[in-house]
């Protein structure tokens, strides 16, 4: 058994592909329209037709994805750039700050909810 990755549901899977592609800069793999998937491993699924698969029926609820419940991680080797060039695009939740652990992070949310935190790469910080 191994872990391959995390597929957050989203309410606008277009909105969600920008976002992810343009504002986090990540690289998308293969797009099948309702499914996104980025070259990290990290993916995105439109919710209702994977509630759909999932439980066979679609949720009749409109309410955010994102229940504060999880946390989406990241690394950037320049953590002060992707900073720079993230939170004007964000809801964030707490600027660059340095963790307990010596980490360098900051929060903010995806279009739905979901909380993600970008990080210095772990043994980098000093």
């Amino acid at each position: 058994m191994r872990f391959v990755n995390p597929i957050p549901f989203v309410r606008d899977i277009a909105r969600s592909r920008a976002f992810y592609r343009d504002t986090l800069g990540l690289n998308i793999v293969e797009d099948f329209g309702n499914f996104v998937l980025f070259e990290t491993g990290f993916a995105i699924h439109e919710g209702r037709s994977l509630e759909e698969t999932v439980w066979r029926t679609p949720s009749d609820k409109q309410e955010a994805y994102g229940r504060r419940n999880m946390l989406l991680y990241f690394e950037h080797a320049d953590v002060d750039a992707a900073f720079r060039a993230i939170a004007p695009h964000v809801e964030l939740i707490h600027p660059l700050e340095r963790q307990a652990w010596g980490q360098r992070v900051f929060r903010f949310y995806d279009p739905d909810g979901h909380a993600i935190e970008v990080g210095e790469p772990l043994g980098q910080s000093g």
